[in-house]
């Protein structure tokens, strides 16, 4: 295990040992939330936590999830979720974020807009002074407005790439929606272009999540910072 590695296993044992017996817990997706549904798994075997149940936010959660003997629901079932782990690509002072680096955005909002916390697990090299300072913003598109969509980003100021899987495959969500990396660098007001982005109808999201973090796990060579919104 690297050293990056190392933190992201802190930050995310230190996030599953928030979850409580009896709990609704929805399931991020990416590297670092993969240690907490490992720890959240160890805790199910050792009988230090039951009855607990997941909802997961990707297709790849779920194998992985399934593959820890971790129980799962869904929406239907549970429309209201009471802590989430998950990961980001960048988290600024406000604890506002951008997500979708893994392509799960959509989900991953639905999840985190359905939960009464959200615990948003990262190694200190995901804190920036403002969002867009290492990262584009993931935006989901329906393929029929692809081209659109693109024109419209960069009329904003981005710099547009369509997400690919391999040289000759676009990445497809698990919606079967493509997804446009716009770059905007170092963001002044995230949330008005939030806004913009929001009022197309050809975008289905967008990986600016504002307002939704209640707590940021920060795990850095010098210990682990619980941050709080």
């Amino acid at each position: 295990m690297n050293a990056q590695d190392e933190l992201k296993q802190k930050a995310g044992f230190f996030a599953a040992a928030l979850v409580e017996s009896g709990m609704v817990v929805g399931l991020g997706t990416g590297s670092t939330t993969q240690f907490a549904l490992e720890r959240i798994a160890v805790r199910l075997k050792t009988g230090e936590l039951k009855n607990i149940i997941g909802i997961p936010s990707s297709t790849r959660t779920e194998k992985l999830a399934l593959e820890l003997a971790i129980p799962l629901t869904g929406l239907e079932d549970h429309p209201e979720i009471e802590l989430t782990i998950d990961g980001a690509d960048e988290v600024d002072p406000q604890l506002d974020l951008i997500k979708g680096g893994g392509g799960a955005l959509l989900r991953e909002k639905i999840i985190a807009q359905a939960s009464r916390r959200n615990i948003i697990i990262v190694d200190a090299g995901k804190m920036v002074p403002r969002l867009g300072t290492n990262w584009a913003v993931p935006v989901e598109v329906i393929p029929f407005a692809l081209q659109p969509e693109k024109r419209f980003l960069t009329g904003l100021g981005a710099t547009v790439t369509l997400r690919m899987a391999s040289a000759n495959t676009p990445f497809t969500t698990n919606q079967k929606n493509l997804i446009l990396d716009a770059d905007f660098k170092a963001m002044d007001k995230p949330g008005d272009l939030a806004v913009r982005m929001n009022e197309r109808a050809g975008i289905v999201e967008h990986g600016l999540f504002l307002d939704l973090a209640t707590d940021v796990i920060v795990a850095a060579e010098t210990g682990v910072r619980h941050l709080k919104r």
